[in-house]
């Protein structure tokens, strides 16, 4: 039987004289306007369940809530149990800490078939996560059908072989990859990410992490200085010298791209990359010289930013909002657009205090392609160790923002999954789950201090109770006691980087 403790994410304020019984599974719902966007109040007695919500949001989190209550067979696809479910009889208040928690998924990597997709949205519900960040372009592939540029798809969602890890001398598989998702397919997935609240933010990478565009309309790329013409979709990983063109022509085709992503995906923002976008073939380029004398702005740099700021503008005009990585700080920004902080905290406090909105996700604290355990039978070990209580002991809000105006200006967090090494669903399962219940917990609930957390608390409750969970929803986790034979993947090379200092400190 479920208890209070065995709730995640960890809610606000409950209320329980110990009293449990049958479930009768009548669930009344209403609204109630004095409660915030998300919240809600749920009671549970012998009658059944009444949720009040702040609005249509909180009324469904606090259906996840009784599902949690209800026990294993609210997380399987049909009933085993015959007998009636015994539930504690309760009051539960709660709202979320942040309005934006979130998961992003790099499906331009490894490409995961629609189904996947649609799975992975109703595992955030379950954990009352409200965003999906779909990265859909970068080298490695082009994952969305753009009827007015149709080789974007036929040539940019294909490659010939894929590296496997990293290391020297590198592996390959030799099996061609690839993959694209429909208009219809993209419509589909963020309806039924609607239904349960979520909201899809799709990426459209630019001016770097664009081989695969240029792959298939070579005269977006810096064709005065390489032969763009023998360039193919990107089959390794790291960061690439191959970028967009800044003409006029190549604003103009991204324009038109995404008229079409608007017209696909209603969310108020639309991500826009603007990462490790090396400017050698700028500086190297007649055409882009010529464009930056044209355009009056500060080099290479200032070309960069003139580019995120006409997006920007462009996005506004249609009543939509830019966001970034924290790159797009680099040479100023505009007003309107926000910040999504990968790199330390730095860039998102300086945001922050510049007053534009943050959603925090440093690589050095949520990336969850980085290993998870320092053993040797880790599956391609990547990055930093993130364990499970690291991300349980990650904080969006660093000291330098905490406790002034500057801190509301943290709008949320996101855990990041990027691809290069997760090519099935198998795979992003050992790396997002457990560690994104955890980070579920921190992106909703108001917990002590990093190093005041409860972290035993919450491991006894993922004991208790979560791990069955996501056994009945058949998550294919890394267990506590560390990967079980069929998850390792030994021969496969890996890449660690050396150990961070924390960030809290300084930031």
């Amino acid at each position: 039987m479920a208890t209070t403790v065995d709730l995640i994410p960890l809610p606000a304020k409950v209320e329980w004289d110990g009293t449990s019984g049958p479930f009768t599974g009548r669930v009344r719902t209403s609204l109630d306007p004095s409660l915030a966007a998300e919240a809600y109040r749920l009671t549970v007695s012998p009658e059944g369940a009444e949720i009040t919500g702040g609005d249509d949001a909180g009324v469904f989190w606090g259906s996840q809530t009784i599902r949690q209550l209800r026990g294993l067979d609210a997380f399987r696809r049909a009933p085993i149990e015959q007998e009636p479910v015994t539930v504690p009889y309760l009051t539960v208040e709660d709202a979320p800490r942040f309005a934006w928690r979130g998961l992003m998924l790099d499906v331009a990597r490894h490409f995961l078939p629609k189904d996947d997709v649609l799975r992975y949205i109703d595992l955030l519900a379950v954990h009352k996560l409200n965003v999906l960040h779909l990265h859909l372009t970068d080298d490695q592939g082009w994952r969305v059908e753009i009827e007015r540029y149709p080789r974007l798809a036929e040539v940019g969602a294909w490659r010939r072989r894929t590296r496997m890890g990293w290391g020297d001398p590198p592996m390959w598989d030799e099996r061609p990859h690839g993959g694209f998702y429909t208009r219809d397919d993209l419509r589909e997935i963020v309806a039924y990410a609607a239904e349960r609240h979520v909201t899809v933010v799709p990426e459209i990478d630019l001016p770097g992490h664009t081989q695969a565009a240029i792959a298939a309309y070579p005269w977006l790329g810096n064709a005065d200085v390489v032969d763009t013409g023998a360039l193919e979709v990107k089959t390794d990983w790291g960061i690439n010298p191959h970028v967009l063109a800044p003409t006029a022509a190549v604003v103009s085709f991204f324009e038109d791209v995404l008229e079409e992503v608007l017209d696909v995906f209603p969310s108020r923002f639309v991500h826009i990359g603007g990462d490790e976008c090396v400017k050698d073939q700028w500086r190297r380029s007649p055409t882009a010289q010529a464009r930056i004398r044209e355009l009056g702005v500060a080099g290479e740099d200032g070309m960069q930013s003139w580019m995120i700021r006409h997006f920007d503008r462009w996005l506004a005009d249609r009543g939509r909002r830019l966001i970034g990585w924290d790159e797009i700080l680099e040479g100023g920004l505009a007003d309107g657009a926000a910040v999504m902080c990968w790199r330390w905290y730095r860039g998102g406090v300086a945001a922050a205090k510049a007053g534009h909105d943050v959603v925090m996700c440093p690589q050095q604290e949520v990336y969850l392609d980085h290993v998870q355990d320092p053993g040797p039978d880790e599956p391609v070990p990547f990055g930093w160790v993130h364990t499970l209580q690291d991300v349980y002991r990650f904080e969006p809000v660093p000291p330098s923002l905490a406790g002034t105006p500057h801190a509301a200006s943290v709008i949320g967090a996101q855990a990041n999954l990027w691809s290069e090494v997760t090519e099935n669903r198998a795979r992003v399962d050992y790396q997002v789950f457990p560690r994104l219940a955890a980070f579920a917990e921190v992106a909703w609930s108001a917990l002590p201090a990093p190093g005041e957390r409860d972290v035993a608390g919450f491991e006894r409750r993922m004991d208790c109770a979560h791990y069955a969970r996501l056994d009945a929803l058949g998550v294919g986790y890394r267990p506590p006691s560390g990967p079980r034979p069929w998850q390792r993947r030994p021969g496969v090379p890996g890449r660690m980087h050396g150990k961070p200092r924390r960030p809290w400190h300084t930031a």
